[in-house]
């Protein structure tokens, strides 16, 4: 376990599986790196998209272009999973010099029982973020809606808040701030497709732990007490070497947590001042594709009070952590957002 400084613990709370729920190996065509998946139950099942980024190794790293398809697999207990033996998406099938270049960082929620991802965009003018809709069997991806460049990381919530759609965003405000600092904003829509009265939620500055960037990670939990909702956040450190398969990799991504107001989420009730979970297994300290990275997609509320918390690891794997809800909510409700 390699920790880095300053050093960053996950809570208490937190109970990680032993070891990552899904692999390259798991998959039955050419995979590399499986991580940053969405994660739902619909219809009876567990169901997840992952993304896949394959091609290269290690060795070949910057000498072999990087490809990227999304799959799908589904689960009875939400630990052992089936991949379906086709992609959903595949960069490879794209004709050369077309707009749009790869979809990844996928993230589903189902709203009255229709299955939503949300989705980054490569395209030759700048990423997008867009809102696509699938069928039932997740076979089909049909994009609704998709911002102006840049823009990344949407999350939906999973009903309407006062008669609208909500998302959560991250857009990438280089020019105006002169770096990285990017922050978490909501937007509003009557259909999916026309988005508007954008409000910043939580800054990148707000954040103990983060001295770079942040944004959203899972679709929001609806709680009695507000929103639950996951957020990635990250640091930097020009000290740090190697730190996977790059000359240098000198971020570290970690998973915070906060509380939404139900009826007005662009007001923060409170939010952890430590990190949710912070990198420190093995498989995410100590090898693969960037090392110390901690990158959630999916949350689910179980009917026993437990929450399925899954994220990518170093780029490389998916992974799942649980905690009950009650000690969710108090990360957030002891430390009042001011």
């Amino acid at each position: 376990m390699k920790i880095l400084t300053p050093a960053l613990y996950s809570a208490p709370c937190i109970k990680r599986l032993e070891k990552p729920v899904l692999t390259k190996d798991d998959c039955p065509y050419d995979a590399s790196l499986i991580f940053n998946a969405g994660v739902a139950k619909y219809n009876g099942q567990y169901v997840m998209v992952f993304r896949n980024d394959y091609g290269p190794t290690e060795e070949t790293f910057r000498k072999v272009p990087i490809r990227t398809s999304l799959g799908f697999a589904t689960s009875a207990d939400g630990i052992h999973w089936k991949v379906r033996e086709k992609t959903m998406f595949d960069s490879a099938s794209l004709v050369p010099g077309e707009e749009l270049m790869r979809l990844y960082d996928p993230r589903i929620t189902v709203i009255d029982n229709v299955p939503y991802l949300c989705l980054a965009m490569d395209t030759r003018h700048g990423v997008r973020g867009c809102i696509a809709k699938t069928d039932e069997n997740f076979e089909t991806i049909s994009i609704i809606s998709a911002s102006a460049p840049d823009n990344r990381n949407m999350v939906l919530f999973p009903e309407k808040i006062n008669g609208k759609y909500v998302r959560l965003e991250r857009p990438f405000p280089k020019y105006s701030r002169g770096k990285d600092s990017f922050d978490i904003w909501l937007s509003t829509s009557p259909d999916l497709v026309f988005w508007g009265e954008t409000e910043l939620v939580l800054a990148v500055e707000d954040v103990p732990y983060a001295n770079d960037k942040i944004g959203p990670a899972a679709p929001p939990i609806k709680t009695e007490k507000g929103w639950l909702t996951l957020f990635h956040a990250v640091d930097i450190d020009s000290e740090r070497g190697k730190n996977g398969w790059e000359a240098a990799w000198k971020k570290r991504y970690c998973a915070g947590i906060m509380l939404l107001d139900l009826e007005d989420p662009t007001k923060i009730i409170g939010m952890s001042r430590q990190p949710l979970i912070a990198p420190e297994a093995d498989y995410e300290t100590e090898v693969g594709f960037r090392q110390q990275v901690i990158f959630p997609g999916g949350m689910i509320l179980e009917p026993n009070g437990e929450v399925k918390i899954y994220y990518g690891a170093s780029d490389t794997v998916e992974c799942l952590a649980t905690a009950h809800v009650d000690d969710l909510l108090a990360l957030c409700t002891e430390s009042r957002f001011a």
